[in-house]
């Protein structure tokens, strides 16, 4: 099997007043698949190079031009780092973008997305998007493209903290879903097929399995047990088996928070995985790591079963805590599922021979 080296490409190093109609490093064409069907997604690195470590970097077709207005370019936008995306549609029946911003979520640095037309109308702000962790992350902005051509990401400041930008339209089709199943707004992202994790209002419980939120807020968590999230719960009858579901922010993919509970560790969460092409996955290295490790900068799946073993009637404890030599991350939407039996249970009684 042939492996195929690519080189990371960065731009955006230029002075630039705003208005002025420049493709940065000659952002060059992206060669065609030659199939015709299938639409070629855009990933555009948006990290501050100096030029002499600067290459130009590839583009399909409708992506025209990347530009960088700094934040003393003009009056106006005083404090402000803009980076300008032009942007045409390829066919009249693409008329929603998916755009994915990679940043670092900095309570004094939130980016947004504008959107333009060609009249110079603004079609869409974001807002500004984070949530203050202080942690590498992503946001994901629809973007209504009829009318639009111009695409801005505004950040304050020298517009350092924002590192890439990630594009793909979308197409609508129909999906079918149990009537009696809980309502999700669903939109497939590109590399994951997994939805957001909703923590329930209240208790729910169905075919003997108690679903209970733990805490629906976010949390920061460290490598020490002082910088855990500590949740304590009561248990009126012994479970069966018990599930431990959350989402977790910028974890080492292989360091991921492991779990204790009343005072037993039980190891480290499981982690739902997106393909690896995501450009969510951010390495790093030193000189004293013989292999590169690699951090997920957006949200992942995490669970855990604990066994009834580990439980008791009455209060319990249960901590999460970041991995071994893990960075800062954070976690949100904790729940847990306990599993009873009921009168419809399947199970086989195993006699011994």
């Amino acid at each position: 099997m042939l492996f195929r080296a690519v080189a990371c490409v960065i731009l955006l190093t230029v002075s630039l007043a705003r208005g002025q109609d420049v493709v940065v490093n000659g952002l060059s064409r992206a060669p065609s698949n030659g199939t015709g069907g299938t639409l070629e997604s855009a990933w555009l690195d948006l990290r501050q190079t100096a030029v002499e470590n600067s290459k130009p970097q590839t583009a399909p077709d409708w992506i025209e031009s990347v530009v960088l207005v700094p934040s003393d370019a003009t009056e106006q936008d005083a404090g402000k780092t803009i980076f300008r995306i032009a942007v045409k549609r390829p066919k009249a029946d693409f008329q929603v973008l998916y755009f994915r911003l990679f940043f670092d979520d900095n309570p004094e640095q939130k980016p947004q997305v504008i959107a333009w037309d060609e009249s110079g109308s603004q079609v869409l702000q974001s807002g500004p998007l984070g949530v203050d962790l202080g942690l590498p992350t992503s946001e994901s902005v629809m973007i209504p493209m009829v009318a639009v051509s111009i695409i801005d990401v505004e950040v304050p400041g020298d517009g350092k903290s924002v590192r890439g930008a990630y594009l793909d339209w979308m197409a609508t089709a129909e999906v079918l879903h149990p009537v009696s199943a809980e309502h999700r707004d669903l939109i497939p992202a590109p590399f994951t097929t997994m939805p957001t994790l909703r923590a329930p209002n209240q208790d729910k419980e169905l075919f003997g399995t108690v679903t209970a939120t733990l805490a629906d807020e976010t949390i920061r968590l460290g490598a020490n047990a002082s910088d855990s999230a500590a949740f304590q719960f009561g248990l009126e009858a012994q479970p069966l088996v018990v599930l431990l579901t959350f989402e977790v922010a910028n974890p080492n993919i292989t360091s991921p928070p492991e779990v204790f509970v009343n005072g037993v560790s039980l190891g480290p969460v499981s982690l739902t995985m997106p393909d690896l092409a995501d450009p969510a996955y951010r390495g790093e290295t030193s000189s004293l790591l013989r292999e590169m490790r690699f951090q997920y900068t957006g949200w992942l799946r995490a669970q855990k079963l604990l066994p009834a073993s580990a439980m008791k009637v009455g209060n319990n404890e249960l901590y999460v805590v970041g991995g071994f030599n893990a960075p800062a991350s954070a976690i949100r939407a904790a729940q847990v599922q306990l599993k009873y039996l009921w009168d419809k249970s399947d199970y086989q009684l195993q006699t011994e021979r």
